[in-house]
């Protein structure tokens, strides 16, 4: 693995754009008014857009440059930097207004909306990886993870309108690793083919949690140009306790029926099984054939992280979620 670059800084200079997401959870503790005023004091000419839809969102990001600042919820964060990803020429700042916050959390950006956007007065710029799918459906790109097998039913069939509860959300996953037929897979990674074997559960992890704050990945890192893969056999699945208590750890990853592995290319055989991709779900496809590959682009965002005095504490973006 080549040495790290050490991360540049924000310029405060210049135009900023606000993308701010009218139906996100929080957005009713924050007005974009604020949030424009807190940027000019951190220098900027900051140019506000609403957006409340995924046409609104193209529409705002067509001819933006610069930094651009997302206030929303995981979703909106995901669909903006789905535009924004392999532009060099953006830095991406992410004020986390949602319910999980993972991309939030994953880099150190927690607290009011205000609190965040005074926390990039000193903030550094760092390389985020993005996933890149490709499948029979077609093509699809991921901030926090893809898979197959129990979650990708959870997904299915969650209802966020009940709220987006981690502990409920657990329950879930932990009911559905007891109770899925998994379908046979020959996974292989880095072209190197895995016997074939029964998952209940096949994650492909960019960040540390996905969904409902469930931290699969507790080794992630979105800057090392890997991806990792989180998976559990159908023969060695545990009991229901022991996957809620690990998850309530946070060392889900320890767990002796849980494998996990880095690698930067994922090929999973498609026999139509359910898809999810972020919170998005590819729905089972009867009769469906083909490959899944799943695979790092390195470097795909910029964005953007608050400082720390010391910076040889390199990991303390890297917050417990």
């Amino acid at each position: 693995m080549s040495p790290a670059i050490p991360p540049a800084r924000l310029d405060l200079q210049g135009t900023a754009t606000l993308i701010f997401n009218t139906n996100a959870g929080g957005s009713e503790t924050c007005s974009p008014d604020h949030l424009v005023e807190e940027l000019h004091k951190l220098g900027f000419r900051p140019v506000y857009r609403a957006t409340d839809s995924e046409d609104d969102l193209e529409r705002a990001l067509t001819d933006v440059h610069g930094t651009v600042f997302v206030a929303g919820g995981d979703g909106t964060i995901r669909a903006a930097a789905v535009h924004l990803a392999g532009r060099p020429d953006i830095t991406l700042g992410v004020i986390p207004m949602g319910t999980a916050n993972n991309i939030g959390r994953m880099l150190g950006v927690q607290g009011h909306p205000l609190e965040v956007v005074a926390s990039y007065r000193n903030a550094l710029i760092q390389p985020f990886d993005v996933g890149r799918v490709t499948a029979p459906w077609g093509e699809d790109l991921f901030l926090e993870a893809c898979g197959c097998g129990a979650f990708a039913d959870v997904m299915a069939e969650y209802d966020p309108e009940e709220g987006k509860s981690p502990v409920r959300a657990a329950q879930a996953l932990s009911s559905a690793l007891r109770e899925f037929e998994p379908v046979t897979v020959a996974l292989s990674l880095d072209g190197e083919a895995l016997p074939e074997m029964p998952y209940v559960l096949l994650e492909v992890m960019n960040t540390k949690a996905t969904g409902p704050r469930l931290r699969m990945a507790t080794s992630a890192d979105t800057q090392d140009g890997l991806l990792d893969v989180i998976r559990i056999a159908a023969h060695e699945r545990e009991g229901v306790l022991a996957y809620l208590a690990a998850l309530a750890r946070d060392d889900f990853e320890d767990l002796p029926s849980v494998q996990a592995t880095q690698a930067r290319v994922i090929d999973i055989p498609y026999h139509g099984q359910a898809f999810h991709i972020d919170g998005e779900v590819r729905p089972p496809e009867q009769g469906g054939m083909g490959n899944v590959r799943i695979e790092v682009w390195p470097g795909a965002l910029q964005v953007l992280v608050p400082s720390t005095e010391d910076l040889s504490s390199d990991t303390e973006h890297q917050v417990s979620a």
